[in-house]
């Protein structure tokens, strides 16, 4: 995990990690912006095939929501559109009700610079190039959206807001969305994502720690080895010596009788791999230790 700086895209943060620890193999999931900081899951070497199987579908965020002016992109970096208008009339019972009307599960359009592709391209790499970007609605559920404090500068209402939402949803959106269903725009601030699924601040190190450890003894590693990554992510199984190494040939387990996917553990405390109960037996779903 690596707690991504502002202005670097998910890809800047791969190409920097695969000079700091050594090796090419290096993938990431879950894609953050440029302008956003925080939580960026990271695989390196065997743990890279591990990615495509964590459940990230949820997230955390926290973000200052500007009321008073729209912008181009529904972030401070983008134009302004029209003049700022004045939130002095503004009352806690109005934003609460604004809020509230964006929690839950809603149809949401995109912010145009997202990282979703348009043909081949991230969307927010057309936006700021001046390309039109045109985006559909999706379902998406926001299951917090408190405001942890409100403050005036000039015409704007600052809020520093919390968010935690299903995967697809953009904070930018809510942002502009807040502002336009208030009738006085919004943006976009600042945005720090502090959770996405499992894993939390407390889990990434900086591109800082990470140069200083390259720098001081040649090679750099991520904040967590590959068993303590799967026994956060999953429910944890225990087999026994034989059960390992059938595993690790990828032969299926005795059904473990539980839902979903499950990380079994050899006898030395090392994951062998992930498993799923199907058809009488839990079959493996990847095998993560050499046979």
């Amino acid at each position: 995990m690596v707690d991504k700086p502002a202005g670097w895209t998910s890809h800047d943060v791969v190409g920097r990690a695969r000079r700091l620890v050594g090796t090419r193999k290096v993938g990431h999931a879950g894609t953050l912006d440029p302008m956003a900081t925080g939580v960026l899951v990271l695989g390196v070497e065997r743990a890279t095939k591990l990615l495509g199987h964590l459940a990230l579908d949820t997230k955390t965020y926290l973000a200052t929501v500007r009321l008073g002016l729209a912008t181009t992109t529904d972030d401070a970096e983008g134009e302004a559109v029209g003049d700022p208008a004045d939130t002095a009339g503004l009352g806690e019972r109005a934003i609460a009700d604004g809020v509230a009307a964006l929690t839950g599960a809603i149809d949401q359009v995109p912010s145009s610079v997202s990282a979703i592709r348009v043909d081949g391209r991230r969307a927010y790499e057309r936006a700021r190039a001046g390309e039109e970007v045109e985006l559909a609605a999706r379902p998406v559920t926001v299951h917090r959206f408190d405001v942890l404090a409100a403050r005036t500068d000039g015409p704007f209402r600052d809020l520093d807001v919390l968010v935690d939402c299903s995967s697809g949803t953009y904070v930018r959106a809510l942002a502009r969305d807040l502002g336009a269903g208030l009738g006085v725009g919004g943006h976009l601030t600042a945005l720090r994502r502090t959770r996405v699924g499992p894993f939390t601040l407390a889990h990434a190190r900086t591109i800082e720690t990470l140069a200083a450890e390259e720098e001081a003894d040649g090679r750099a590693s991520l904040s967590l080895d590959l068993d303590t990554a799967v026994a956060t992510a999953f429910p944890r199984r225990d087999a026994d010596a034989d059960e390992a190494a059938g595993l690790a040939h990828g032969r299926p387990l005795p059904a473990g009788g539980g839902p979903g996917t499950v990380g079994v553990f050899g006898p030395d405390g090392h994951v062998i791999g992930l498993v799923a109960d199907d058809r009488g037996a839990a079959r493996p779903v990847l095998v993560l230790a050499p046979a």
